[in-house]
């Protein structure tokens, strides 16, 4: 069936009282949406990520009245209504429109990424098949990339593997299928947990995946961290993180803009060695390797000698 999208830049108003009004004038769903290209990317936890400039998208079904949700809008904000716009949305099967623009795309040598039922260009590749869902990581974003481009140049043979913010499960996949012994995967969110399951067992690799909330991750150290996640979370984590790695591990870690690479790698230094930054599209991977032998700073805190 087809929808009507009703959009009002927020200005002086509340965004989310005005995401309310739509909703108690019975909007289906409502966005909250950037409105002058102000990406933010890193909301604190229970935060609703807002902009200096924010647009409130509200789908309505098509035989709504648009005279009328702007009427029933001028009762609380008066003139701002008039700003409202209205415009009608196709329905669509939006999974099959996405698999129509996504091709199967290659990470380094060997590893491929195939959406949907599409055969594998090169067979006998490492061969990821994945559908987009509810959680975040499909390769597009060169966040994602980056990370199975190193997995392709590095692969865990024979390695413990921890996938902290795993998503749909694609980094902890791509590390399984190229030899990874097991794999945990860490996501503060359930859906990601059921995505990461999901695409684990289309890929038959789900009897060495182990998938946890944070706080419900057991003890013990892996050879290799994957976490794409956000900076901001990177420096809040880090002790954590680098607590989950064994001495001459490494820690992959992605989510970074350019401009926040030295803020990172400032709270890593301490705990390792920094291999080159590789950026791409204004992106950039770190790769940590923890030491054998603890630094200094570290053996004079802990007494040793």
């Amino acid at each position: 069936m087809p929808w009507l999208q009703l959009s009002l830049e927020a200005g002086a108003q509340d965004p989310e009282h005005l995401s309310d009004l739509f909703t108690g004038l019975g909007a289906l769903s409502v966005t909250l949406v950037d409105a002058a290209d102000e990406p933010v990317l890193e909301p604190g936890p229970g935060e609703t990520p807002l902009w200096s400039r924010t647009r409130v998208v509200a789908l309505f079904d098509a035989g709504i009245d648009p005279d009328a949700v702007r009427a029933g809008l001028a009762r609380h904000i008066g003139e701002a209504a008039q700003r409202m716009t209205a415009e009608p949305l196709e329905d669509r099967d939006w999974t099959r429109a996405w698999l129509d623009d996504f091709a199967p795309m290659r990470f380094g040598e060997r590893l491929w990424v195939i959406p949907g039922d599409m055969a594998p260009p090169e067979p006998d590749a490492v061969n990821l098949l994945l559908d987009p869902g509810l959680a975040f990581g499909t390769g597009t974003h060169p966040t994602t990339a980056l990370c199975l481009s190193w997995l392709d140049a590095h692969p865990p043979a024979g390695r413990d593997v921890i996938d902290y913010g795993c998503g749909s499960g694609i980094l902890a996949i791509a590390a399984l299928k190229l030899g990874a012994r097991r794999v945990r995967g860490v996501d503060i969110d359930p859906q990601a947990l059921t995505a990461s399951r999901d695409n684990a067992r289309r890929n038959g690799v789900d009897a060495a995946l182990s998938l946890f909330l944070p706080d419900e991750l057991p003890a013990g150290p892996a050879d290799l961290l994957l976490a794409n996640i956000l900076a901001n979370p990177l420096i809040e984590l880090a002790p954590t993180l680098v607590s989950l790695v064994r001495p001459g591990g490494r820690l992959v870690l992605s989510g970074i803009l350019a401009a926040q690479a030295d803020a990172v790698a400032a709270v890593y230094r301490p705990h390792g060695e920094l291999e080159p930054v590789v950026e791409q599209d204004g992106w950039v991977r770190l790769v940590v390797r923890r030491p054998i032998t603890p630094p200094d700073s570290a053996r004079a805190s802990s007494g040793l000698r």
